[in-house]
């Protein structure tokens, strides 16, 4: 096999140049955005008795002092289980019709009181407003499908029986109960709401228990849906750390839904499995974008800046290795090198940065780790490669490693932040096996302009989504198809049928007509056995199922 960091071309280290330039402010500061009103009334909704501790988070893009929570007790826990439960039973009995409703009102308020969101998500998370928005567009996208979808994929479907005509088979959906819902806080919209909608419309109540930092926003979506008409008690809200709180939430749980670390989702698992309740996971990523030979270069380096650096890279779907052909991989870099010194950053409370700030000091210690041991290990910056203190205190630019060889940290382990290392293939089998040569398998890229070549090669890579031309938003906006991941990277779906489905259980009602399936109208059991052997080479000549 070619050695895939072989030939890295010379390139600038960090300082070498003026850095990324800074995106213009947006004229309103997040003190003016989120007013301590307003966290007075979203924090009332949270699940917490007596005199609470508090605790304070923390605005990513300033350092200043952002809000002040209160923390709910393992009891508290226990009694938000209580309340849900409570109006679980008499939501589930309501006509899935009048559920969806729910979600299309909830569309609808989503995206004309999209701005208030929109700021909250900036001043939690510290991402850019174009990729706080993209969050509003998937919870749209998941409301609007599960409005319309949910009756199809949860009513009674006939099933074939044991005997043609005599046996008539349903099969039903029926509600898991009270779903235990642990997000985390890259995407506190989109993976607090976006995945409880599935779970309500199937006549599930939910217990979420969002990240302390992001948890203003997943208190505004539950408000919204309330206003939307959703049952107040139906969707409770927890708040606290994740070693006190989280196993109360798993504990007391029909069904979890956890969307996090991979070392925090084997815990998950093994704590549902001891109870014998299911799960589903969406861990970590170690996710890679093919350039073959044939690739529109212009195109793949514009994708790659949005594969890499959305959100400041902090995507689980986001691409963190770039394979590319030999034989265009100088000239693709180049182009992708410029484009990325290029991208605005800021922090603006407003469109026009191109990517904002990381979460908190834990995400940039962890990205200026890898970014640091790599080059002093023999890896070179084509791109960034620093901190940003000028623009705020998590500010890291967008960067381009060379040269990364396997026992770098950077080469395996999930950064979950802007870094991105290129590597050089010569054969498509050599990218596919690099490509693979992960316990990771979430999400892929593959960029060509043959699109036949381009699924062919899709369809060897084990990652539960792959894109074609595009970075991670064609599989991802597609939520009628499944979303989730291989290897470590989780268990289960999200999205389509399974995203719905998992929150239910199957039923099989059969009705047995004129005959039972024993002995009977006279026969002994030699002559039941004869008959039936009969019958059942009959049913297979006539191709029943």
């Amino acid at each position: 096999m070619t050695d895939l960091t072989a030939d890295a071309p010379a390139a600038e280290q960090p300082g070498s140049e003026a850095g990324n330039p800074a995106a213009p402010g947006g004229g309103r500061t997040v003190a003016s955005a989120v007013p301590s009103s307003l966290v007075a009334r979203l924090a009332a909704g949270i699940t917490a008795a007596g005199e609470p501790a508090l605790v304070e988070t923390v605005a990513p893009l300033t350092g200043e002092r952002l809000a002040s929570l209160p923390q709910s007790t393992p009891a508290d826990v226990e009694v938000a289980y209580e309340l849900a439960r409570r109006a679980q039973h008499s939501w589930a009995a309501q006509p899935v019709r009048r559920r969806a409703a729910v979600l299309l009102r909830f569309h609808d308020l989503l995206l004309r009181r999209q701005d208030e969101v929109l700021d909250l998500i900036q001043a939690e998370t510290g991402k850019a407003r174009l990729h706080a928005f993209e969050e509003v567009l998937a919870v749209a996208l998941a409301a609007r499908h599960y409005g319309r979808a949910a009756h199809a994929y949860l009513r009674d479907k006939r099933r074939g029986g044991a005997l043609p005509v005599l046996t008539h088979v349903v099969e039903g959906r029926r509600p898991k109960g009270v779903i235990g819902h642990i997000s985390p806080w890259n995407y506190p919209l989109e993976l607090s709401i976006g995945d409880a909608l599935p779970a309500l419309v199937a006549g599930n109540a939910v217990v979420n228990k969002p990240d302390t930092q992001t948890a203003l926003t997943a208190l505004w979506a539950r408000e919204l849906l309330v206003e939307a008409g959703l049952p107040a008690d139906l969707w409770q809200i927890v708040v606290g750390d994740g070693p006190v709180i989280g196993p109360a939430v798993v504990e007391h749980a029909d069904y979890v839904s956890f969307t996090g670390s991979t070392r925090t989702g084997r815990d998950v698992a093994q704590r549902a499995a001891a109870r014998l309740v299911g799960a589903s996971l969406e861990l970590g990523g170690k996710n890679a974008m093919l350039v073959l030979a044939d690739a529109d270069l212009d195109r793949a380096a514009e994708g790659a800046v949005r594969a890499c650096f959305s959100s400041a890279g902090q995507l689980c779907i986001s691409i963190e290795r770039l394979l590319v052909h030999h034989s265009v991989a100088d000239e693709f870099l180049a182009r992708f090198a410029e484009r990325t010194r290029a991208l605005r950053l800021g922090g603006g409370l407003a469109y026009g940065a191109d990517m904002g700030s990381l979460v908190s000091v834990r995400q940039l210690d962890a990205t200026t780790r890898h970014v640091d041991e790599a080059v002093k290990a023999g890896a070179t910056v084509v791109a960034g490669g620093r901190p940003r203190p000028d623009l705020g205190p998590f500010f890291y630019e967008p960067t381009i490693l060379d040269g990364v060889t396997p026992e770098m940290a950077v080469c395996a382990e999930e950064t979950f932040g802007p870094v991105v290392a290129v590597y050089r293939f010569d054969t498509e089998d050599e990218a596919v096996e690099a490509a693979n040569a992960t316990s990771y398998g979430l999400n892929s890229s593959v960029w060509t302009k043959d699109r036949r070549r381009g699924r062919a090669i899709a369809a060897r890579l084990r990652t539960g989504t792959v894109n074609v031309n595009e970075a991670f938003a064609a599989a991802y906006g597609s939520v009628g198809a499944p979303m989730g991941g291989m290897g470590e990277s989780g268990l289960g779906r999200r999205h389509g049928a399974e995203g719905i489905l998992r929150f239910t259980e199957a039923q099989t009602i059969a009705t047995q007509r004129l005959l039972p399936l024993a002995p009977s109208l006279g026969l002994d059991d030699r002559q039941f056995a004869a008959v039936f052997t009969g019958g059942l080479r009959v049913l297979k000549a006539l191709r029943f199922k």
